[in-house]
């Protein structure tokens, strides 16, 4: 079985609720021979980035920067990580009230530092969560998940 690491912060009901149709698409039943291990950005460990064979990071654009939570995530593990996980597929979707390039560039940054390899593209959220967003962040998830599959 391989592992999707999703890795996020989500202190809102906005980012709640594309973290939920992101885990709704990552768990669709039709993917299978994956398990989802879902951390909140704080919790997240070395461990869980090592055993991970792919990796969802979501975040709020907080000040035009990914937030601070998922910032320490990467603080924490970018360095053990970074000779272990190349080639190894992610994903990421940001959240903001009017502009997310900022917070996607960060994080696209140190995934390209970490050799890691998009395996979408981001998704940019923008103010409230729609039914097209929902749909697009299950996408996303689905994405990701089919994308380890055995």
């Amino acid at each position: 079985m391989t592992t999707l690491l999703v890795v996020h912060h989500t202190p809102s009901p906005s980012t709640r609720e594309v973290l939920e149709a992101v885990l709704d698409g990552a768990r669709d039943p039709e993917i299978t021979g994956v398990d989802i291990v879902v951390r909140p950005a704080l919790a997240a460990t070395l461990p869980d980035a090592l055993a991970a064979d792919g990796y969802l990071f979501g975040t709020p654009a907080n000040f035009g920067y990914m937030s601070g939570a998922l910032k320490h995530f990467f603080d924490t593990v970018y360095y053990p990580i970074l000779d272990h996980v190349a080639g190894r597929p992610y994903g990421l979707w940001v959240h903001g009230n009017d502009d997310t390039a900022g917070a996607a560039a960060a994080v696209q940054r140190l995934a390209t530092g970490l050799a890691l390899r998009p395996a979408a593209e981001v998704l940019h959220v923008t103010g409230d969560v729609d039914a097209d967003m929902r749909s697009r962040a299950r996408e996303l998830g689905g994405t990701l998940a089919a994308t380890l599959m055995n």
